[in-house]
C-alpha cells in the first residue's frame, strides 16, 4: 500500500503572467522548483488564494532567479496576474516512509524570491520548530 503525501510546495507565490495562447502548464522559476523538490514536467496542484480555484497542470522551468510564475493555456483563465497561489506536488510513499516524511515547504517574498525553506508546517504556525 502507498499513501499519497505532500512532497513539496511553494507557498503564496505571486502570479506574474497569464498566457492564454500557449499549450498549457505553469512556468515556475527554476530555483523555486529545486528548493521545493518539484521536477520539470511534474504534475502539480495549483490553489489560487484570491479566488479559491483549484486545478492541476504540470511544471515548466523558468529562468532561475526570475521570480516567474506564469500560468499558460487554459490555466491562465483560472488566475489573475497578482493573485497569490500555492503550488503543491504529491508523491506516493510506503506506510513506513509516510510516517517519517516531511515535505519541502518554500516561502517566497513579494518578488517570488525564496525567503525561507522548511520541512515543517503546522496549523496556524508559519514558523519552524525549535
Amino acid at each position: 500500500m502507498t499513501v499519497e503525501m505532500l512532497k513539496g510546495k511553494i507557498h503564496r507565490a505571486t502570479v506574474t503572467q497569464a498566457e492564454l495562447d500557449y499549450v498549457g502548464s505553469i512556468t515556475v522559476d527554476e530555483s523555486l522548483l529545486k528548493a521545493a523538490g518539484i521536477l520539470e514536467y511534474e504534475k502539480v496542484q495549483i490553489v489560487d488564494v484570491n479566488n479559491g480555484n483549484r486545478f492541476e497542470t504540470y511544471t515548466i522551468s523558468g529562468e532561475a532567479g526570475s521570480g516567474m510564475i506564469c500560468l499558460n493555456g487554459a490555466a491562465a483563465r483560472c488566475v489573475s496576474v497578482g493573485d497569490k497561489v500555492i503550488i503543491m506536488a504529491y508523491a506516493g510513499y510506503s506506510e513506513q516512509e509516510a510516517k517519517e516524511h516531511k515535505p519541502a515547504v518554500v516561502f517566497v517574498d513579494e518578488s517570488n524570491h525564496i525567503s525561507r525553506t522548511t520541512n515543517y508546517e503546522k496549523h496556524g504556525l508559519l514558523k519552524d520548530m525549535e
